[in-house]
């Protein structure tokens, strides 16, 4: 079920399209889930580039996490384009109250469910067995199709926190 989210990903879009994760910071509910669905789909249908149209794609994934992508193949992304799906974000955001900007919590896969968990509290969680090397973690900072679809939801051990925390394997 967890590798599920990969069907979703249009196969047609290059694997170096560019790709931008929002995390939320709580789960959407029924209702704005599909009040967001809208926003993203009257987004990308209305995404250009210097009045270009982006080959776009915009998703909700786990229910939490805003997924945009860019094919720039044809047109590329740049200051004004990107601006704008900054505004569709920060738009979310106030919609819905909650923080989609906030790099300091982290979210993991734990008995199939996503929790989150400060960056603070990380060595904490495991040293206390609630995180394990093995762990699935939303690795938020991938930039393209191809690392959305491989390095995205990672093992804990896999992943750059390995190098901020002591891990017993």
């Amino acid at each position: 079920m967890i590798d599920n989210y990969r069907d979703l990903i249009p196969a047609d879009f290059a694997t170096d399209s560019r790709v931008w994760v929002y995390q939320s910071s709580r789960l959407f509910m029924m209702s704005e889930a599909l009040h967001i669905e809208d926003l993203l789909n009257s987004f990308i249908a209305n995404w250009n580039s210097h009045g270009a149209p982006v080959k776009g794609y915009g998703n909700l994934l786990f229910g939490q996490f805003v997924v945009l992508m860019a094919d720039e193949r044809a047109t590329g992304v740049s200051g004004c384009s990107t601006d704008s799906s900054v505004r569709l974000i920060k738009q979310i955001e106030q919609l819905f109250n909650v923080n989609m900007f906030d790099r300091q919590m982290l979210a993991f896969m734990v008995k199939n469910k996503v929790q989150m968990l400060p960056l603070s509290q990380l060595q904490y969680a495991i040293n206390n067995n609630f995180i394990s090397p093995d762990t699935l973690y939303f690795n938020n900072l991938v930039q393209t199709k191809e690392e959305l679809d491989s390095k995205w939801l990672i093992p804990v051990k896999d992943s750059w926190l390995a190098k901020r925390v002591t891990l017993s394997l």
